[in-house]
């Protein structure tokens, strides 16, 4: 196989004991609230994932920074130290500039460590969906992939990666820049909740409109049930911006009628979360295209 370290960043919101278990290193990503930073590690130690919701439902204000190349250099140079190579797959470019900083700290890291390689990857993904592609890849390694070969395995899965969501409140996504400050008021007042996408390109697209929060749930496990292929061969993955009851629900129509494999449902981290907001909710699963 092999000795390289698979490695990926904290956008992923997988669950902390699942990258653990799966061997995935996590690279934190960071964000501000209220005028304080804080480093987004999956096992919750800088920030609490209800504190960090209970602080958005009160009015408070939230950033996100991507890692510099400098971070990623700080981070990986003890593993190229160490005769490992590193496979990192980042967070969508069309929403950070991770990526593009991960490129740069690999050129650097391989010019001052020749006969290392650093490989970085595009996911095109975010929140569980980067999770899922990351899980996936990770199960191949296991399965006795070098570097190269799971290189390929990841470009090759990327477009099959679904994401399919929506938001409880709109205005989060209007700080965004998502939709225009007149849809989310004519939104919030009519209680139309938007259903998303990422497209192939790692954006989020708004796909259509549906009346009241049990309609768009409603939505995106009828895009789940409609574009997914060999469910009952799949791990699906269910994120929630502090929702547990919503997730759980879709978990449930899910189970009940398309009958996976597995449901991992897992919290949105503060680095999507400070975007999308609480009440997100969202699945992921590999379809026939995105």
């Amino acid at each position: 196989m092999g000795d390289y370290v698979l490695l990926t960043d904290s956008s992923c919101d997988l669950p902390a004991g699942l990258a653990e278990e799966l061997g995935v290193r996590v690279l934190p990503l960071s964000v501000s609230l209220n005028g304080k930073t804080y480093k987004n590690y999956l096992d919750e130690r800088e920030i609490k994932l209800t504190d960090f919701y209970g602080a958005l439902r009160a009015g408070g204000e939230a950033s996100t920074a991507a890692l510099n190349p400098g971070d990623i250099i700080e981070y990986l140079t003890p593993e190229l130290e160490a005769g490992r190579d590193i496979l990192y797959i980042a967070f969508a470019s069309a929403l950070s500039s991770t990526y593009h900083n991960g490129l740069i700290a690999a050129q650097e890291l391989m010019d001052k460590y020749p006969g290392r390689e650093v490989i970085c990857l595009d996911s095109k993904c975010a929140s569980l969906g980067q999770g899922l592609l990351v899980y996936l890849a990770a199960k191949r390694r296991e399965e006795g992939a070098d570097i190269h070969e799971l290189r390929d395995y990841v470009l090759a899965t990327v477009p099959y990666v679904c994401h399919w969501f929506t938001v409880d409140d709109l205005f989060f996504l209007k700080r965004g820049g998502r939709v225009s400050a007149a849809t989310a008021a004519v939104g919030t007042l009519l209680n139309v909740k938007p259903v998303l996408h990422v497209d192939d390109e790692g954006r989020l697209i708004n796909m259509l409109k549906a009346r009241g929060r049990r309609a768009a749930i409603r939505s995106i496990y009828d895009k789940c049930a409609v574009t997914s292929e060999n469910l009952e061969d799949q791990t699906v993955f269910i994120s929630h911006g502090d929702c547990q009851e919503d997730a759980d629900y879709l978990a449930g129509l899910v189970r009940e009628n398309l009958r996976p494999r597995e449901i991992i449902v897992n919290p949105i981290g503060p680095v999507i979360g400070a975007h999308s907001g609480p009440g997100t909710l969202a699945i992921f699963f590999l379809g026939l295209k995105r």
